[in-house]
């Protein structure tokens, strides 16, 4: 096992390593920072003393060294827009987009399992039938359409949910938190459906399509034939099995909500790292824009990791080779 996660740790280091240095490369060439911080009446040489106080003239393996010692200390420089500490503007909108993942996570997981299950049990039902005609919807159309389309039913024709913002918030030793207030719950409930419809409609389909192939394995014919209840065979044998292959997926889609919360936040102006880094791009504030690439790899690269060894623990069959393989 401590192998497994010290193996699985060098892995992660060298993804981490190379996605630094796909941010700082791609970005690095993206514009001219510089244009985007001082206007046209700049002097050239006011601009060549700023390209040598940001560090820009100096060799390209310096300056990724530099940016590699910095991000360890979580130091990612200055923001070229908003001149403030990029680590400070990326912890300040953090709370809103983790807790817009959280809620968008929550709903995908617990509905996705639910239905999946439900429609695996009664495939030829009309309910079945029902919800897999309406998750095309949740697959087919994109998650701006989606987006405009809530607001438009819920927000203007109904006025249930605001249309944009995060609503009121409380602060609790620097983490504002939207949960706790009305208004802050009301606005949450729109992105957060937006966000979810997709990696719901996909956990959904992968659930009912493994729990179909398990019912249809020889050992679930022996435990019914054993006399085993229904619900000991469908809860206690076959779910259990169908969760494994399906784990994985689930880990690197719950990881892709905060990458797709961009789109999201977008539409409903919610105060995210995502929209944060949107208007980045529009101004070539690069090191906000390879910080939040950093952030996004390392939180699929630490779901992945613990994916790996929730994995690990649930199939025997991993430790069973990986202690042969150890002798």
């Amino acid at each position: 096992m401590l192998a497994f996660i010290i193996r699985r740790l060098a892995q992660s280091v060298l993804v981490m390593l190379f996605v630094a240095l796909i941010a700082f490369v791609v970005f690095r060439y993206v514009g001219d920072p510089i244009a985007s911080m001082v206007g046209v009446e700049t002097r050239l040489a006011d601009q060549e003393i700023m390209r040598d106080r940001l560090g820009l003239n100096d060799p390209v393996i310096l300056q990724f060294l530099r940016f590699i010692g910095n991000a360890l200390q979580g130091e990612f420089g200055i923001s070229y827009r908003l001149q403030q500490p990029v680590t400070e503007l990326i912890l300040s909108r953090l709370p809103a987009t983790l807790e817009l993942a959280f809620a968008s996570a929550t709903i995908a997981l617990v509905f996705g399992l639910v239905l999946g299950v439900f429609t695996a049990l009664k495939p030829r039902g009309f309910a079945t039938g029902l919800i897999m005609a309406i998750s095309l919807i949740g697959v087919s159309l994109p998650t701006f359409l989606i987006g405009i389309g809530l607001i438009y039913i819920f927000a203007v024709e109904l006025g249930w949910f605001p249309s944009f913002g995060r609503g009121d918030t409380v602060d609790l030793g620097g983490w504002r938190t939207g949960l706790l207030t009305e208004s802050g719950l009301r606005s949450l409930v729109l992105p957060a459906i937006t966000l979810s419809l997709f990696q719901l409609t996909l956990i959904m389909r992968l659930v009912r399509a493994e729990m179909l192939e398990v019912l249809r394995t020889e050992y679930i014919r022996f435990a019914r034939a054993r006399g085993l209840s229904q619900r000991a065979v469908h809860f206690g044998h076959a779910l259990k099995n169908t969760l494994v292959p399906v784990l994985t997926i689930t880990g690197l889609q719950l990881g892709s909500v905060i990458a797709f919360a961009i789109v999201t936040e977008t539409v409903f102006q919610w105060p995210g790292v995502g929209s944060l880094f949107i208007v980045s791009v529009q101004v070539v504030d690069v090191p906000v824009m390879a910080a939040y690439l950093m952030f996004i790899a390392l939180v699929f690269v630490l779901i992945n990791l613990i994916v790996d060894i929730l994995y690990y623990v649930v199939d025997p069959r991993l430790r069973v080779d990986g202690g042969g393989s150890g002798k």
